[in-house]
């Protein structure tokens, strides 16, 4: 991605937020990371939020400091702003100062109006389990998952949610197959809490990474790994109106790359903008004195991935 803004941010830009209590877009993972701030409208960027365990009423990331009230914090804020707005006199038209002022109010409203929405405790035992929250393997990407789906209930356009563990140049079989068994519980339960609840038909979900591995071993011996392969892998799409049951596109006979119905990520890119019902070619950002479209090189959506 670079310094390019996210789908999250240009998704606030364009459809605007659901919920002003909440961020329009958020990075849900143990890493804590949401990408670079976007030049999309800097109070676009995305928030990261680590996620709750199921016996906390709040996100760490979200928690008060200790021994401070919401009015001292309400008081702190009131002074930075005017200390901000102040500045903002002498340096007008600086949006990420701007952006930064909006960013520490939505926290305070995140923190002191929308607490409930990170509180998993109000989730019953059966949707614990369901995302395997009791167990150690799952615990933390089902909190992700779990408050993933509370947020989408709550109109938060945009959640990420960051798996890692997927390191395999050495010993792929000891590095993969933990990162399988702490992701594919919570996921499926993702897809049944959400269908369940009537909101997968308006909710996509896409599951993948940056590449693929090679089908052949990188490091031969007693815990071989692979390489990086970005000529041929895959992704899938669930929700949204995407019709399930079908793989579009196919490998050559070892997996190595993609020789029938080859999409590149920018046309994945262009499936999702067309999901969300943007128009690539017209929604654009003035940055730098340049029209910034939110498709960078153009891409085609996979019509045939939808019903």
């Amino acid at each position: 991605m670079g310094d390019r803004s996210s789908l999250g941010a240009w998704g606030h830009y364009g459809l605007g937020s659901e919920n002003r209590n909440l961020p329009a877009s958020s990075c849900s993972s143990p890493a804590r990371r949401a990408g670079p701030p976007p030049w999309c409208r800097p109070a676009s960027s995305p928030r990261a939020i680590r996620a709750p365990s199921s016996r906390r009423k709040a996100s760490p990331t979200l928690a008060l400091p200790a021994d401070t009230t919401a009015e001292q914090r309400r008081a702190q804020l009131d002074l930075l702003g005017a200390l901000k707005r102040r500045h903002l006199e002498r340096h007008a038209g600086n949006s990420e100062r701007e952006a930064r002022l909006r960013s520490y109010e939505l926290a305070f409203r995140m923190q002191t109006a929308a607490g409930e929405a990170f509180d998993l405790a109000r989730e019953t035992k059966e949707v614990h389990a369901l995302y395997g929250l009791g167990r150690k393997e799952t615990a933390e990407v089902g909190a992700s998952c779990l408050l993933a789906r509370r947020l989408v209930e709550r109109g938060v356009r945009f959640v990420q949610v960051r798996v890692g563990g997927w390191e395999g140049h050495n010993d792929l079989v000891k590095n993969h197959d933990p990162a399988a068994l702490k992701s594919d519980r919570p996921v499926a339960a993702l897809l049944t809490d959400l269908k369940r609840r009537g909101l997968l038909g308006q909710t996509l979900v896409v599951w993948g990474g940056e590449f693929g591995r090679t089908p052949a071993a990188e490091n031969p011996g007693p815990a071989p790994g692979r390489d990086h392969s970005p000529s041929g892998y895959s992704m899938w799409l669930a929700g949204g109106g995407v019709k399930g049951g079908q793989v579009v596109g196919a490998t050559d006979a070892v997996g190595y790359a993609a020789v029938e119905r080859p999409i590149h990520p920018n046309d994945l890119h262009a499936t999702i903008l067309h999901a969300l019902g943007i128009d690539q070619s017209n929604l654009s950002y003035r940055h730098n004195n340049r029209r910034e479209l939110v498709a960078v090189n153009g891409g085609a959506a996979v019509r045939e991935a939808f019903s």
